[in-house]
């Protein structure tokens, strides 16, 4: 039997849904399958090891250039003949089920829904939109949390399973890494707040610092440290300001073991989640965490793995983080519930057995 080709399909990506997608084409191509990737030019560095093309997909609609978009793709998918599309994301699945090739023997595809509704009304119009045509024409969709499944299977898809999402493998940091990042962060002594994630409105990070500053009384005001850029890193930065917070912005940083063995507390915000990689790498890090009871987060963390608060709830996040951070017996339990419940956690291998499985399965006369 000649080998599985797959093409996967994603659009413009920030985060954890590239890398993703990434270590899916690295670890099937290692099984020996021809892998091939679309996307837009910027995500051309996230796919070194993979045979990448260009296809202009962004992340909001524009008629014009996604008309050209889908006919491209539809011409690479015939020119290529892949046996499974596998699109990430309702933009890279909406082009993929427009341009699957019809009236020959086409493709199964797979899309990943990885995000939840944006905000404002025009907006989840259009996500409900895009729901709708996935749910259709996809064979299978996978989702990242069970919310997302529900939604999915309202919206009419036939087949609908939950994503493996692992975090990246990662060693323990030696103690002068670990020395190295606490004095990037400043502390002087003080107790440290660790967020980490892009500085984008669903991540919550206003309302971490709105929950910071309830924790002005404490002595010593503990600091807080955001790992991570974005569009709203200077908004946050005034907001800070002017609430009195003391908080240092790092910036994108590729220590967050250390960063997450320096500090004293992990939280995670997010006002929605699918399976967050930051909650695994604390869970793995063995690190108390504070975080949103949304998404896939809960299912991760199980009841013991950290204190989870409903989403912008400023006053129940700091008086969570309080406690941690005033309780030493409590900080111990977390760290320690959140190190068992991590040896649940999927790995790289777990993700690229699932994915393997699911494309032999479709790649069957259907």
């Amino acid at each position: 039997m000649t080998a599985l080709r797959v093409a996967y399909v994603v659009a413009t990506t920030a985060g954890g849904t590239g890398r993703h997608v990434a270590m899916l084409a690295r670890g099937c191509a290692g099984r020996g399958m021809e892998v091939s990737v679309f996307g837009p030019p910027a995500t051309r560095k996230a796919f070194a090891a993979a045979a990448f093309t260009p296809v202009d997909i962004g992340d909001r609609p524009r008629p014009g250039r996604d008309a050209v978009g889908v006919l491209r793709l539809r011409r690479l998918i015939a020119l290529g003949e892949p046996d499974v599309v596998h699109a990430h994301g309702l933009r890279a699945g909406a082009a993929a089920s427009l341009a699957r090739p019809r009236g020959r023997p086409s493709p199964a595809l797979v899309v990943t829904v990885h995000n939840a509704a944006p905000p404002g009304a025009l907006s989840a119009a259009v996500y409900r939109a895009l729901e709708r045509l996935v749910a259709r024409r996809a064979d299978v969709v996978l989702c990242v949390s069970a919310d997302l499944e529900e939604r999915m299977c309202r919206a009419g898809a036939r087949d609908v399973e939950l994503a493996v999402v692992p975090a990246p493998p990662a060693t323990a940091p030696a103690a002068d890494v670990v020395e190295k990042a606490r004095a990037d962060i400043a502390a002087a002594g003080r107790p440290v707040v660790l967020a980490v994630g892009r500085c984008a409105p669903q991540k919550g990070f206003d309302v971490l610092i709105e929950a910071m500053g309830l924790l002005g009384d404490r002595e010593p005001a503990p600091l807080l440290a955001i790992a991570g850029d974005g569009p709203l890193t200077d908004q946050l930065a005034r907001q800070a300001l002017a609430s009195g917070v003391d908080a240092r912005f790092l910036g994108r940083r590729d220590d967050v073991p250390a960063l997450l063995a320096a500090a004293d507390v992990t939280a995670v915000p997010s006002r929605w989640e699918g399976q967050p990689l930051i909650i695994q790498e604390a869970l793995r890090a063995g690190r108390p965490l504070v975080a949103s009871r949304v998404g896939g987060i809960p299912a991760l963390t199980g009841q013991d793995g950290a204190l989870l608060v409903p989403p912008g709830a400023a006053g129940q996040l700091a008086a969570a983080l309080r406690s941690v951070l005033d309780d030493p017996a409590l900080s111990g339990r977390l760290a320690a519930s959140a190190a068992a419940r991590a040896a649940a956690l999927p790995s790289a291998s777990d993700a690229i057995d699932a994915v393997a499985a699911l494309y032999a399965r479709l790649r069957a006369p259907r």
